[in-house]
C-alpha cells in the first residue's frame, strides 16, 4: 500500500505570496530590473506550479518595481487553472499563436537596463528575449533565485523528513530483491515500484552498482548478474507529492564480501562520512564539511578513489545549492539542506558510498535519513 505524506502537497498562498515579495527584493537589491523564470522548479517554488516547458513561450515576469505577470499560452491556461493569481497578486496575461509573446513581456518591462533570464530557460526563447528586449542586459536568474531557495522554510524542511523516511522504507526492503542470480536491471525494477509503493509520485534514479559497477558512481543498472561476495552500491531517490527529493545511498554485500579489504576501506569511509555530519552547524563552510570527510579518507591512503565532491543541496531539485564541495565558502546556515555522501571507487573491482540528506539547524544538524550506515550484510 501507498504510504502518501498526509502534508498539503501545495503551499498556501500567504507563503507564496511572501516567496514573490522576496524574489522582487532580490531581484532588486542585484540591480536587476525583472525576473524571467521558466516553467520548472524555480516556477513551482514561486508559484505552486512547475508547468511545462515548450516551443511556445511561458515565463514569470516578476519586476523589481511592479505587478508580476504570468505570460502563457491561451492554450496552457487550463493547466494553471489552480494558481491562486489573485491571492499572489499575479496577473495571467494569455497570447495565441500569431501574437508575439516576447514583445509582449518587452512591452511590460518597458526598457529594462537588465533582465535576469531562468537558468534552465531553452536557447529559442533566450535568443528571442535579445532581440525584443533591445539593449538589456541578460544574465542568469540562478544567482538571485538560490538566495531564496537554499534556506528552507519549516514546511519544506518537514516534507524533506518525509521523503528522508519514505526513501528509508525502500532501503529497509532492499533485502528482498537483492541476491544472486539476478541482474542489476531485475533488482532496480523492484526497487523502482517500491520507491512508488513506500510514498513517492515516481523514481528519479536508481543506481544499483554490483562489483567492479560500484566503482561507478553514476552507474545506472546493467544486466551484469550479482554474484555472491559482490559489493553492491544502491542509490536511490525521487519526489514526493510535495516536489521535495529523497536521495540516499546505502552499500550492501551479497553474504561475505570476497575482497579481503573490504572491511578495513569501508571502516575509513564510515569514519568520514560522520566526520562530515557532525562538522555540519551554522557558521561553518561548506568546504570544510568536505574536507572533514575528503581529510580522513586522504590520510588513510584512499585519497585518489574518492572522485566527487562530498555533497550537494536538495529540495525541488535533486541537485541544487549549496554545494559541499572544496572552494565553496559559503557560510552554512539554519534551514540549508543537503547531501553528505563521500565514497571511494577502485576500478574494476568494487565501490561503496553512504548518503543522508541533513539540515542544518539553529545548533547543530538534523540527518533525515535514519538507516544504518554498516555494511548490510544480507543472506546469500
Amino acid at each position: 500500500m501507498s504510504r502518501r505524506s498526509l502534508h498539503n502537497p501545495t503551499p498556501d498562498a500567504a507563503s507564496l505570496r511572501a516567496r514573490l515579495d522576496r524574489a522582487r527584493a532580490a531581484a532588486a537589491a542585484a540591480d536587476t530590473d525583472a525576473l524571467l523564470i521558466a516553467p520548472g522548479s524555480d516556477l513551482r517554488y514561486l508559484i505552486g506550479q512547475a508547468g511545462g516547458s515548450f516551443e511556445r513561450l511561458t515565463t514569470l515576469v516578476i519586476p523589481a518595481d511592479g505587478v508580476p505577470a504570468l505570460v502563457l499560452p491561451k492554450l496552457e491556461a487550463p493547466g494553471y487553472a489552480d494558481v491562486p493569481a489573485d491571492e499572489l497578486g499575479i496577473e495571467i496575461v494569455t497570447w495565441v499563436d500569431g501574437d508575439n509573446a516576447y514583445e509582449l513581456v518587452a512591452d511590460r518591462l518597458g526598457k529594462p537596463g537588465r533582465v535576469a533570464v531562468s537558468d534552465f530557460t531553452p536557447a529559442l526563447h533566450v535568443l528571442a528575449f535579445r532581440g525584443a528586449l533591445g539593449d538589456a542586459e541578460q544574465t542568469l536568474a540562478g544567482p538571485i533565485v538560490r538566495e531564496l531557495r537554499m534556506r528552507k522554510d519549516a514546511a519544506e524542511i518537514q516534507a524533506l523528513r518525509d521523503a528522508g523516511a519514505a526513501i528509508d522504507r525502500v532501503h529497509a526492503r532492499v533485502h528482498e530483491w537483492l541476491r544472486p542470480g539476478r541482474t542489476e536491471a531485475e533488482v532496480g525494477a523492484d526497487i523502482t515500484a517500491a520507491i512508488v509503493e513506500e510514498g513517492h509520485t515516481h523514481a528519479d534514479f536508481v543506481i544499483v552498482g554490483s562489483g567492479p559497477n560500484g566503482a561507478s558512481p553514476h552507474h545506472d543498472v546493467s544486466e551484469r548478474v550479482i554474484e555472491r561476495g559482490d559489493v553492491v552500491v544502491v542509490d536511490i531517490g525521487g519526489p514526493i507529492a510535495e516536489g521535495y527529493n529523497s536521495d540516499s545511498t546505502r552499500t550492501y554485500a551479497v553474504g561475505e564480501p570476497r575482497d579481503a579489504d573490504v572491511a578495513e576501506t569501508y571502516a575509513v569511509l564510515q569514519r568520514a562520512q560522520k566526520a562530515a555530519v557532525e562538522a555540519v552547524r551554522p557558521g561553518v563552510t561548506a568546504e570544510s564539511i568536505d574536507a572533514a570527510a575528503r581529510d580522513i579518507i586522504a590520510e588513510a591512503g584512499y585519497g585518489e578513489y574518492f572522485i566527487h565532491r562530498t555533497g550537494h543541496g536538495i529540495g525541488l531539485d535533486v541537485h541544487e545549492e549549496p554545494y559541499i564541495i572544496k572552494g565553496n565558502a559559503l557560510p552554512l546556515e539554519p534551514g540549508m539542506a543537503f547531501s553528505v555522501e563521500p565514497g571511494i571507487y577502485q576500478p574494476g573491482r568494487w565501490g561503496a558510498r553512504i548518503e543522508d540528506i541533513v539540515v542544518v539547524t539553529e545548533d547543530g544538524v538534523e540527518p533525515v535519513n535514519q538507516r544504518p550506515h554498516d555494511l548490510i550484510v544480507l543472506d546469500a
